[in-house]
C-alpha cells in the first residue's frame, strides 16, 4: 500500500474510532479489565439460563403478561392520590404474599392529589372547530365563565424570549416545538407555562411531546415556577397544533375559548417495598423497581405497568427457584412518580443514612417491549462490571450497554449522589407514541417480550447481588 494511502488509512480509523468512543452506544468492552471477577461472573451462565428458561419457556411462560393484564382491567388508570391506587397497591402485597414473599412492607408518603374535571377548547376564528385536549397536571382551573382570547404561536423559547411582552399579554401562547428527543422536546410541557405567565400569557397550550398522533392528546406533569401567577395548561393534539400554526403563519387571527376544571389537595400513598433477604450481606441493596400510579388516561399499562409487573416477578422467580444471593433483592414499587417522582424522594429521604448499603439501583419506566440490555449510570469501572454481566445475555440478544448520566426516572433521585444504577434498554421506538396517551393501553404489551424482559430483569439482580465484589462507585 503506498506510503500516502497507509497514512489517510490511519487517520479514517482514527476518526471512526473517535466516534465510536463518543457515541454512547459504544461498548467499551476493549478498555475494560474487570480482572478475576470476569471469570467469576461466567461462572453465572448457567444459573442464568436456568432463570431464562423457566421463565421464557418453562412455567412462568406467560405469567407475566396475564398478571398485567389483570391488573389493568382491574384498576384501570391509577392517579396519584386516589382511592384506586391505594387499593391497587394492596393487590399487589397480596399478590407478594400469594408467592410466599413475606418479607412486605409499605412506608406512608404525602403526595398531591390532582383530579381533572371537565375540559373543553372550541376555536371560534377563523372558523368554528373543537379541539382534543388533556390538562397538564397539576394545572389550575379557567375562572368561571372559561377564558376567550387570541392565539401566539412559538415556536420555541428563544422565539418567546424574543417576543415583546405586549404582544403576548392578555393572550393564550401556543407551543410548537419541533419533537427531537422526548428529553430535550418535554421543557415546553414542564416550563412552558411558567414562562408564558412570566410574560403576561393567560393560559398555555403545548403541541402534544409525541412523534406520532393519530388526534390523541398527550398530558404530563408541569410545574410552576416560583413568583408568577399559575395559568390554566393544556396539551393539544399534533393535528390541531399544526392546523392553528399554519393559520397563524397566513396572517389570520386564531380565537379560542378555554374551560378547565379541577381540584388539587393532599393525600397520604405508599411506596411499597419486597426483600429477598441476601444470605451473607442482607443489609447490602441491589433494587429492582418501577411505579405504580399513573395518568388518568388509558390504563397504565405501558406506563408503567409493565415495568411494575416485572419488579414482581423478579423477587417472585428467584423465590420459586430458591435462588438466595449474598445480598438482599428489593423490589420497589414507587407511588406518585408523575407528579414529581415524589415516592422515589421520599424513600430516599428515609432511608438517606442507609444509602452507601445500595449496590445497584435499576428501573424499568420507558416500556417493557423487547429487551436489549440497560442505559447505566455510574464510573467506568461499574460501567464495564455491567457489561461483563450482560454478555451473560447474549442468547437473547440482550446485551447493550448504553452510557446516560440519568438511567431512570425515579432512580435519578440516587444515581444522581454517585449510586450506581441502570434503566431497562428496550426496543421502545413506539413508546412515546402511546406514552400519557389514552392508548396506553394493555394491548401495546406483548406476552413474549414481558417473559424476556422479566427473566432478564430477575437474573441481572441475582447476579449483580451475588458476585463477590461491590458495584464500585
Amino acid at each position: 500500500m503506498p506510503l500516502k494511502f497507509t497514512a489517510l488509512y490511519i487517520i479514517v480509523v482514527l476518526i471512526v474510532r473517535l466516534k465510536c468512543m463518543q457515541d454512547k452506544n459504544y461498548s467499551e468492552e476493549h478498555l475494560c479489565d474487570v480482572g478475576p471477577l470476569a471469570e467469576e461472573i461466567v461462572s453465572y451462565r448457567d444459573v442464568v439460563q436456568s432463570i431464562i428458561e423457566y421463565t421464557v419457556s418453562g412455567p412462568f411462560k406467560g405469567k407475566t403478561y396475564e398478571e398485567l393484564a389483570k391488573f389493568v382491567d382491574k384498576f384501570g388508570a391509577r392517579i396519584t392520590g386516589s382511592e384506586v391506587l391505594e387499593q391497587s397497591i394492596d393487590y399487589m402485597i397480596e399478590l407478594a404474599r400469594e408467592e410466599s414473599l413475606n418479607d412486605v412492607f409499605t412506608e406512608d408518603v404525602e403526595v398531591p392529589h390532582w383530579v381533572r374535571g371537565e375540559e373543553k377548547i372550541t376555536m371560534l376564528k377563523p372558523r368554528v372547530k373543537n379541539i382534543a385536549v388533556l390538562g397538564l397536571g397539576p394545572s389550575v382551573p379557567t375562572p368561571p365563565g372559561g377564558i376567550t382570547a387570541e392565539v401566539v404561536v412559538i415556536s420555541n423559547f428563544t422565539m418567546l424570549d424574543d417576543t415583546p411582552d405586549e404582544h403576548i399579554r392578555g393572550k393564550i401562547v401556543l407551543y410548537t416545538p419541533t419533537y427531537t428527543t422526548y428529553g430535550e422536546t418535554v421543557k415546553y410541557r414542564t416550563q412552558g407555562a411558567t414562562k408564558a405567565s412570566a410574560k403576561g400569557a393567560i393560559a398555555s397550550l403545548v403541541k402534544s411531546i409525541t412523534p406520532f398522533s393519530i388526534y390523541s392528546p398527550h398530558t404530563g406533569y408541569q410545574k410552576y415556577g416560583e413568583n408568577v401567577t399559575k395559568i390554566p395548561t393544556a396539551a393539544i393534539t399534533l393535528e390541531d397544533a399544526d392546523l392553528i400554526k399554519r393559520i397563524n403563519d397566513r396572517g389570520e387571527k386564531v380565537e379560542l375559548h378555554i374551560e378547565m376544571s379541577s381540584t388539587f389537595d393532599k393525600k397520604t400513598s405508599r411506596n411499597t417495598i419486597i426483600d429477598i433477604k441476601g444470605s451473607e450481606h442482607p443489609e447490602k441493596l441491589v433494587i429492582v423497581s418501577g411505579h405504580i400510579d399513573s395518568w388518568d388516561v388509558g390504563e397504565g399499562a405501558m406506563d408503567d405497568g409493565g415495568g411494575l409487573l416485572i419488579s414482581l416477578a423478579a423477587p417472585v422467580i428467584l423465590k420459586r427457584l430458591n435462588l438466595t444471593p449474598k445480598r438482599t433483592v428489593r423490589s420497589i414499587f414507587w407511588t406518585a412518580e408523575e407528579l414529581g417522582l415524589v415516592g422515589a424522594q421520599a424513600y430516599e429521604k428515609a432511608h438517606r443514612n442507609e444509602s452507601d448499603n445500595i449496590d445497584f439501583i435499576m428501573e424499568s419506566d420507558e416500556g417493557t417491549f423487547r429487551p436489549r440490555g440497560l442505559t447505566v449510570g455510574g464510573t467506568q469501572e461499574a460501567r464495564c462490571i455491567v457489561a461483563e454481566v450482560l454478555k451473560l445475555f447474549n442468547s437473547i440478544n440482550c446485551s447493550t450497554l448504553v452510557e446516560t448520566d440519568s438511567p431512570g426516572s425515579d432512580i435519578t433521585v440516587f444515581t444522581k449522589n454517585g449510586i450506581p444504577g441502570a434503566g431497562l434498554l428496550n426496543d421502545n421506538e413506539r413508546y412515546f407514541w402511546f406514552h400519557h396517551s389514552e392508548g396506553d393501553t394493555i394491548n401495546v404489551e406483548n406476552p413474549e417480550d414481558l417473559d424476556l424482559g422479566a427473566a432478564f430483569w430477575a437474573a441481572v439482580a441475582y447476579v449483580i447481588a451475588d458476585m463477590s465484589a461491590d458495584i464500585p462507585r
